[in-house]
């Protein structure tokens, strides 16, 4: 007996193939080409818009994305490609065939704030991913990212920091592959970390990095254990409700109505394990009672899980900062994680992204990746793929360096802004020295216009069931449904 597997139809995106071509007569053909070049017009416009370039810079990245094969529509642009530069113009190219590769792991952070998430956009570079391969590129540590056998720990969205990002890649090194992890290799091997954060922006840097002795191991398919920090503001929040209401997450199990479902990319499999969930004080803040009061202490969220969904997190936080203002009881938790009784989520806007941040990730000591010749238990008995992390002393006074100036920047605005809300109060008090004192410092955090008569979570319109959702996809041919054994019937999503 076979159970139903779904998976991505790709050709679904509006692709054809050759043979729907050779259907369509002349003035079909005709139509669809002028369809293609107009559409065309407007992509290559809004693109020379977003990225702030002219006509010759817009062509000429087409042309070197062209020549490494991510581009196929240079057929349909309406305007020839920008002429070749002259010799004296052009730099002289790093020779990669004379030079030895190691696979390693890189620890980033970053501050997510002025970008729009870690992953390469087609349409803005204001991305992590753009940055660390374009430092990456120019240090001559990689000749493309198509070649460095490149996988990333976490995919974080537009504003949400980093300061424990794990990337897997081949870099350039010194040494061929049998000495490249003697500790005398390791010693004066190319300083990968100061070199990059000579060109990266100072709020991307890198950490540490650290030798492989398996060339597949995988930043991303390889981590175990991912830990992320939610910071927010006491306000008028009740600490006590928020802590009960995280220690019922904590647990294996489905979190449908705990993200933001991604269906049409193929996830169906939304159970995840939270290994731990707490609300704390955050360990940077001092002791001082009258900030406890007055609701400027800042606090965090930490939640550890083997993976998590689209938007887990941020629509954790938005039930637990209802559950903090009092308007939900903890155990709304429970009515949420039980999908049979609450099939469908109730509609609720997510935490803002700006204040989280991938804190920490955990690592297994032999890959998982398959390797020619290799065994399910090949590994047994053998020496540990991973290594110890490489800081140099001198890299780390530099980083910290770097960090307390990012630092020293947003303190004083922040203490700027303190010193005037200080004011303000000591206004309002000389006006009434009864009123009752604002606490809405945690009020933001929570996106979209507040209504004037709050509405239960549970009494909400709700969305669309999984079911519902899945069905709605094969009917448009975005999923296919095919047989599969019963013991593989499990579907995977991605991190």
């Amino acid at each position: 007996m076979n159970e139903k597997k779904l998976q991505i139809n790709k050709r679904a995106k509006g692709r054809v193939n050759r043979e729907e071509l050779q259907k369509l007569n002349k003035e079909e053909l005709i139509a669809k080409c002028l369809q293609l070049d107009a559409y065309n017009f407007q992509i290559r416009n809004l693109l020379q818009k977003k990225l702030g370039q002219s006509d010759g810079e817009f062509y000429e990245q087409l042309s070197q994305l062209e020549t490494n094969g991510e581009v196929t529509t240079k057929e349909y642009l309406a305007e020839p490609t920008v002429t070749q530069p002259n010799k004296k113009q052009q730099k002289r190219t790093f020779d990669f065939s004379k030079s030895y590769r190691r696979h390693v792991l890189i620890k980033l952070l970053y501050f997510g704030w002025d970008y729009h998430g870690l992953a390469v956009q087609e349409d803005s570079n204001a991305t992590i991913e753009h940055h660390i391969f374009q430092a990456l590129i120019r240090t001559c540590l990689i000749e493309s990212r198509e070649t460095a056998n490149y996988h990333r720990c976490g995919r974080t969205d537009k504003e949400v920091s980093a300061f424990s990002q794990i990337i897997s890649i081949d870099l350039r090194s010194k040494f061929p592959p049998d000495q490249q992890l003697t500790p005398e290799s390791v010693q004066k091997e190319i300083e990968y970390c100061t070199l990059l954060n000579r060109v990266l922006p100072r709020n991307i840097q890198a950490v540490a990095w650290m030798p492989l002795r398996s060339p597949v191991y995988s930043a991303r398919f390889d981590c175990v254990e991912r830990t992320y920090r939610y910071y927010f503001p006491k306000g008028d929040l009740c600490i006590e409700e928020m802590q009960k209401a995280c220690e019922l997450l904590g647990r294996h199990t489905d979190f449908r109505n705990f993200c933001k479902m991604d269906v049409n990319n193929g996830v169906t499999n939304y159970i995840r394990e939270i290994f731990k969930a707490s609300v704390q004080r955050c360990e940077v803040e001092h002791n001082n009672s009258k900030e406890e009061e007055d609701g400027y202490a800042m606090y965090m969220l930490e939640i550890r899980a083997n993976a998590f969904l689209w938007h887990q997190i941020r629509c954790i936080m938005a039930v637990l900062l209802l559950i903090g203002e009092r308007k939900e009881q903890p155990d709304v938790i429970n009515e949420l994680l039980d999908v049979e009784k609450n099939p469908c989520k109730p509609q609720y806007t997510p935490a803002i992204g700006l204040p989280l941040n991938l804190f920490h990730c955990e690592f297994r000591k032999h890959t998982i990746q398959p390797t020619e010749g290799s065994s399910e238990n090949s590994n047994a008995g053998k020496e540990e793929h991973t290594t110890s992390w490489i800081y140099g002393h001198e890299h780390l006074q530099k980083l910290i360096e770097t960090i307390q100036g990012e630092w020293m920047q947003y303190n004083i605005k922040s203490t700027m802004i303190r010193d005037v809300l200080h004011q303000l109060d000591q206004i309002r008090l000389s006006e009434s020295k009864n009123s009752a004192p604002v606490k809405a410092q945690a009020w933001l955090l929570q996106d979209g216009v507040r209504p004037r008569q709050y509405q239960q979570l549970l009494n909400r319109k709700r969305c669309e069931s999984l079911e519902n959702r899945i069905e709605h996809f094969v009917k448009k041919q975005r999923l296919v449904v095919t047989d599969m054994p019963t013991a593989d019937c499990s579907l995977n999503s991605k991190n």
